[in-house]
């Protein structure tokens, strides 16, 4: 145990370099800088929200009609322009993101029922997102505007009635069913919460796996490079240990990079969400469908990620034997992000119950995949998916370890190479 021990640490101090902890503080530093930006940009986007509007009508329907846009909190600025061309000139100098034109008699087009068409001018300045989020203001004037005309319709015509009774008289109680759990809610505010729960998570395992694998390749290129590894393979230590000591070290700095790298990763999304915060009644109703997980459920869920892990770490040592030297160690990387970038989308934008079969089984076959569906499979109830999952990941990761462990203990770990060069022909 005490040799193991010490090659462990000789792999962690190899593994941790000034580069990989430079680049880690730097890629934090940099997420945390980009969130506070975008969070700030992202809380101007949906404060009060400034319009410009021309006037043309002067009427006392245009008049409440400008005071029911300051009731919806928008923030009303007058333009005082001869025409529409004139406003639209001078909003292209000025700041305003919505130019809205209220043509003159459109008080007494409404008493006739043939409003005139009012001009709106949506000014797109960039196309970030924060900017697109800007234009969407436009909805939100018209929506207001003609929320009170109709509203003042109704009531003339209708009095003593409710405007927004007549306009939506079907009243609805929506309620959510998983399995055999109820709860009164909607399907999309339910989903927000998953979402919300558990999107980081196939995130935190993808940068895992990819991080560790990676970490592993390269050591044992670099090592096969610089011709340490013949004599690490002379150390008076199982050549099993020295298999487990390198996954193992990589496992722990790939776990504690990932670490680092999700919260910062973690600010820089807050900023674009805003940091909204769930409603207690929908955090209430995915407490009754079960839709949170608890400490028994973290636990399957930390099992599930800790065997995708080591299923990669297996499948990297073997993949790592076979780089000729640390520059082509980096290609031998892409089955691994190939074998987990399929699960990560699939699991993501489609229901694998619908897959076409093909597609079906190719999923299945991948071990990434079931920690993927883990969390959902929680949710859902299907605890047998999740155990199954986890058995095949355990039987795989055996199956890589016994090849791992038969390359090391023979000299083909020394000779065994996958060149892309072609081979030069004799010449005679």
């Amino acid at each position: 145990m005490k040799k193991f021990t010490h090659l462990l640490k000789k792999e962690i101090r190899e593994l941790v370099t000034k580069q990989l902890v430079i680049s880690l503080l730097f890629t934090m530093a940099l997420f945390y800088f980009i969130g506070g930006i975008t969070k700030q940009e992202m809380r101007k986007s949906s404060g009060t929200q400034k319009i410009s509007v021309l006037d043309l009508d002067k009427s006392d329907l245009s008049r409440s009609l400008l005071g029911a846009l300051t009731a919806a909190r928008f923030e009303v600025v007058p333009v005082q322009a001869a025409d529409s061309a004139v406003a639209v000139e001078a909003g292209r100098k000025s700041e305003a993101n919505v130019l809205v034109v209220i043509p003159a008699g459109f008080g007494e087009s409404v008493a006739r029922l043939d409003p005139l068409k009012i001009e709106t001018y949506a000014y797109l300045r960039n196309f970030s997102i924060t900017g697109i989020r800007r234009a969407e203001i436009l909805k939100a004037v018209l929506g207001a505007m003609n929320e009170y005309l109709s509203n003042n319709f109704l009531k003339e015509r209708l009095p003593g009635l409710d405007p927004a009774a007549v306009k939506n008289p079907i009243k609805t109680r929506d309620f959510v069913l998983i399995r055999d759990r109820m709860a009164e809610g909607t399907a999309s505010s339910i989903s927000g919460i998953v979402m919300s729960q558990s999107m980081l998570i196939p995130i935190i395992l993808m940068m895992i796996i990819i991080y560790s694998s990676q970490m592993v390749i390269s050591a044992i290129a670099m090592e096969k490079q610089d011709k340490t590894l013949e004599t690490l393979l002379t150390v008076p230590i199982s050549r099993t240990s020295i298999v487990a000591a390198k996954m193992l070290a990589a496992g722990i700095v790939g776990l504690i990079s990932a670490v680092i790298y999700m919260l910062g990763y973690k600010s820089l999304m807050s900023g674009f969400t805003g940091d909204l915060p769930v409603s207690a009644g929908a955090q209430s109703v995915a407490a009754k469908l079960g839709l949170t997980l608890t400490g028994s459920g973290l636990i399957v869920l930390g099992l599930a990620l800790f065997l995708a892990i080591l299923c990669a770490l297996a499948m990297a040592t073997i993949l790592g034997v076979l780089a000729e030297d640390f520059r082509s160690a980096q290609s031998l990387i892409m089955p691994v992000i190939l074998m987990v970038m399929i699960p990560y989308f699939l699991t993501m934008f489609a229901d694998v119950k619908t897959l076409s079969l093909p597609a079906k089984i190719l999923l299945l076959a991948i071990p990434f995949s079931h920690s993927f569906m883990a969390v959902q499979n929680m949710f859902l109830g299907d605890m047998k998916a999740v155990l199954f999952g986890m058995l095949y990941m355990l039987a795989f990761f055996g199956v890589l370890v016994y090849l791992a462990g038969r390359i090391f203990s023979s000299d083909k770990v020394l000779t065994m190479k996958l060149s892309w060069k072609k081979k030069k022909k004799p010449s005679y």
